[in-house]
This record gives C-alpha cells, structure tokens and sequence, in this order.
C-alpha cells in the first residue's frame, strides 16, 4: 500500500507587480465618486475661494513689469494656490475612507492576500490622485471663464505640478494618518494638518513675505516644495533645488510611513 507523501504548499504566491492591477485601482475610484459630498465640497470650494479672494485681482500683476511685458496677475497665483489647496483636502480624504476600512476589517482583509503592502499605497495614492484632479481642473476652468490669461506651458505646467506633487505628497499624509488613528479622529486631523500646513508652508502668499524665522519653518514644511515648484511657471523664475529635495524627501517619508503603519495595523492577521 502506497502512502501520498505530498507537501502541502503554504507560501502565497506573489502575483506580478505585487498584486497591483487595474481592477482594484478601479475599485477604489469607483468608491471614492460615490461620495458626492466629498465630489462637492472638493469642487466647490476652491472655486468659490478664488472667486473671493482672487478675482478681484485679476488686473493687478504679479510682478512690477512693464506694460508691453505684461506678467501673469495675482488672480493667476491665486488659482494656483486654491487648486492646489482643493486638490490636497480632497487627496487626504483618502486617509478618512481609509480608517472606515480599518473599522469595517478590510484592512485586514487585505493582508491575507498576497497583495504587497507597498502596491497597496501605491493604488490607494493614484487613485487619490485622480480623484484630486477635479479639484484644480474646476478652479482653472472658473479662472479660465473669468478672463485670466497665460501661455498654454503655463497652464499645463502649473496645472501638472500642482496635480502630479500636491496629489501624491498629500494623499500619502492622508493614509499615513488613516492607519495610524483611530477612525473617528480622521478627517478632522488632516483637515485641521492641511490648513496649518497651507498657512506656515506660505501656499496662499509668498514666503519672502513672512518674518525671518517662519521663512526658515517654511522651508520644512512638505507644502513649500510642492508650491515653489507648482508656481515657477508663473514667473519663470527657476525653483530652488530645495523645493524639489522638499517634495521628495515628504513624500518619502509619508510612504514609508503608510506602509509601517499599514502593516502595524494588520500585524495580528
């Protein structure tokens, strides 16, 4: 008699890209369009921000030049902020749907499949990404209707640096914090992170405005990178290399920090 001595298999084994695919990146926009308060406020807001604050300047230029070289106006800098500001409040909501999932046992749900958890970020980022996306493509079209003026390269370059840095450093801080909290606390700390950030990283004014000593904070903050970059177009004056070393190490950092998170949080599974 012939006894089967076949070993069972316990090791996953790893799909291709580490589990990323189309389908869960689907997934996660689908659920992120569901949410028309979120759409809402996301469109809405930085809209009617730059409609307050900035149009009223929509005559006065950025920069003291002569008439026939007339610059990009101060509205201009304006819509360049508030899309990026509605671009990141809306990145870090990603970071609120995120605790839901923790509350609801996804997250762990996750970790018994062989999905890397560092795709997981990666989905989850592009997805906030994308979602971000309609925040500054809404407040350039209602800058556009309103008579401001730029170059194409302007309104591309602004527009793709804007959506591309401030999309990913911020949904990044946005998940990093919705796996390191509790899910309750979510959307008020990166809402309250997001303004704080905004008003001490200079997003809403130059920072050569600012006393000496916040200049310096400034430069530490992950929105002065992602700004200075974003609004060189504007000007064309070159950014520092600062800003981009800024952007980088930020982003780096809120990574990292979503993965440790992500994996301390589903340590028991």
């Amino acid at each position: 008699m012939t006894i089967a001595t076949d070993r069972v298999q316990l090791d996953r084994r790893v799909p291709p890209f580490g589990g990323f695919n189309l389908t869960y990146l689907g997934i996660e926009l689908k659920r992120k369009l569901r949410n028309r308060r979120t759409m809402i406020f996301t469109i809405a807001f930085p809209v009617v921000m730059f409609v307050i604050i900035g149009l009223p300047l929509r005559d006065t230029q950025l920069t003291a030049t002569p008439i026939a070289q007339a610059g990009p106006s101060v509205a201009a800098y304006i819509m360049v902020s508030m899309a990026m500001y509605g671009a990141m409040m809306s990145a870090t909501q990603t970071g609120a749907a995120v605790a839901v999932e923790r509350a609801q046992g996804w997250s762990r749900q996750l970790r018994l499949t062989p999905l890397n958890p560092f795709v997981n970020v990666i989905v989850k980022m592009i997805a906030g990404m994308l979602f971000g996306v309609v925040a500054i493509i809404a407040t350039y079209a209602a800058a556009a209707i309103a008579g401001i003026q730029l170059s194409p390269i302007q309104w591309i370059a602004t527009g793709l640096a804007a959506w591309l840095l401030a999309g990913a450093v911020f949904t990044t801080l946005g998940l990093m914090v919705g796996y390191m909290v509790r899910s309750e606390n979510v959307a008020q700390i990166t809402s309250l992170a997001v303004v704080v950030l905004a008003f001490l990283g200079g997003l809403f004014y130059p920072i050569s405005t600012m006393p000496d000593f916040m200049q310096v904070i400034a430069k530490f903050t992950p929105v002065y990178g992602i700004s200075e970059i974003a609004r060189a177009p504007l000007t064309g004056d070159p950014f520092e290399p600062l800003a981009l070393i800024n952007a980088v190490v930020w982003l780096g950092i809120f990574i990292a920090g979503t993965v440790f998170f992500f994996r301390r949080d589903t340590k028991r599974v």
